[in-house]
């Protein structure tokens, strides 16, 4: 068996998380990186319209996504766990339980996606320059569900075991595999949205493909045989137990981004634009927050079940330093240097100046959310989902939302206004986080028997 664990259990914290957070931030930056390609070449090749098609199209399918990422996480973290305590029988099911789960949940999603892209999109206020370019892309993306899933819970599983360096490798390999095939089908076949999503998909199928490939290879864990395949009730209690918050969590956050493309939507075709290449930015500055959400509860989850709680809160302390240290950076980096980084997706002078105003405002987000990070991986690692699923909600939906409607619509101050939401909610939910680390509730077992 992989053997990577065994740093987090052991030796320095810090060069621990550096080590196990540098290949998630790596991997999220690539991952990033063909979606920000999506969109550059989008923006260059095909226009405003085709822009803004790809944006609304894309928030569907990442509402879908962030389902399984979510299942995910919790998955890993119960692998994480089944791994420090060497219960090698249990981590097996577990597995195989999580792949058969997921598989049978792309089905249903590829079904709903195909058949009801039309009515969300006119639910959304897709404006009707950029309808039939957001339709197609969320079409495509939806037939490609499966594919989707199958590759972040394969790396979902080998970061549950200690291993961020491989999926790194596999999404590299993809991200090149997408850019050349935006390159041919958007920008000399001219195939626009469309183009775009049938690139994202082919890579992500070639993720899947070299991760079996890897794992098969190696004996790691599961030898993706048909009898391998089941799912195992107790197993799949503990999984939702451990990835359902989350997944709700991730659900309504997709959500929020749902009705904020909504709001956006409202104000025109070029603010959809807008929000598309400012969000961007945010998108990549967001980044080592979620790898180090996910580098801290991997390493709590190992050293939990280990029975090692002192390592775990060094763990949080660590990455909360790390975080807040990267954030000061990039948060200066966006404020002064907007302008140029949006018009890096657009050539169009109204797009570029909304996008710009957009991203200041939002990039104050990155000043707030470390400590919803840390905090986090540190709830997720001790099997408290529920605690930063509740919170995330209230962050998503209940704060945000309602913040960027009341700055963008009521005060009329535009995409600004809307841009406004995430630092305050992310504000309020960082304050709750800490009075429920104070509190302590989340040192009660989860898992009883470990």
């Amino acid at each position: 068996m992989d053997t990577s664990h065994n740093r987090l259990l052991h030796g320095s914290v810090a060069k621990a998380l550096i080590l196990f957070a540098l290949p998630i931030i790596a991997s999220n930056l690539v991952q990033n990186l063909y979606s920000m390609v999506d969109l550059i070449i989008v923006g260059r090749f095909s226009g405003t319209n085709s822009l803004s098609g790809v944006n609304i199209g894309g928030n569907v399918s990442m509402l879908i996504t962030n389902v399984c990422i979510g299942l995910c996480q919790g998955g890993a973290a119960l692998i994480g766990q089944y791994l420090g305590s060497n219960n090698g029988e249990r981590l097996r099911r577990a597995v195989g339980t999580l792949l058969t789960f997921l598989l049978l949940l792309a089905a249903v999603v590829t079904a709903v996606l195909v058949t009801c892209a039309g009515p969300m999109l006119r639910a959304m206020r897709t404006p009707s320059e950029s309808f039939s370019e957001a339709l197609h892309y969320t079409v495509i993306c939806g037939a490609g569900t499966v594919f989707v899933f199958g590759y972040n819970a394969l790396a979902a599983i080998l970061r549950g075991i200690g291993d961020s360096r491989r999926p790194f490798i596999f999404v590299i390999i993809a991200c090149c595999t997408n850019v050349v095939l935006d390159l041919v089908l958007v920008g000399a076949l001219h195939l626009g949205a469309a183009g775009a999503a049938i690139a994202t998909i082919f890579s992500q199928m070639l993720s899947m493909v070299i991760c079996i490939v890897y794992m098969k290879k190696n004996g790691v864990l599961f030898d993706f045989r048909l009898r391998s395949f089941g799912i195992d009730g107790a197993e799949l209690k503990l999984l939702l137990q451990f990835g359902l918050p989350t997944c709700i969590q991730n659900l309504v956050t997709s959500l929020s981004f749902v009705v904020l493309t909504t709001i956006t939507n409202t104000l025109g075709v070029v603010a959809s634009a807008a929000a598309a290449s400012g969000g961007k930015l945010i998108g990549f500055g967001i980044l080592p927050c979620i790898a180090m959400t996910a580098a801290v509860s991997s390493m709590v989850a190992i050293n939990e079940g280990a029975g090692e709680r002192a390592r775990s809160l060094k763990a949080m302390r660590v990455g909360l330093v790390m975080i807040y240290a990267i954030n000061l950076a990039i948060f200066a980096l966006i404020e002064l240097c907007a302008g140029p980084l949006v018009g890096i997706f657009s050539a169009d002078p109204a797009v570029v100046a909304a996008g710009t105003g957009y991203a200041r405002v939002f990039a104050m987000d990155l000043l707030f959310v470390p400590i919803m990070s840390a905090l986090g991986g540190l709830f997720i690692g001790t099997g408290h989902t529920m605690v930063t699923s509740v919170l995330n909600v209230c962050s998503s939906l209940v704060i945000r939302v309602p913040v960027a409607a009341l700055f963008g619509l009521v005060l009329d101050w535009g995409l600004k206004g809307v841009g406004m939401g995430a630092p305050v909610s992310s504000l309020i939910v960082g304050i709750v986080c800490i009075a429920y680390y104070f509190s302590g509730r989340w040192k009660k077992k989860v898992i009883k028997d470990l």
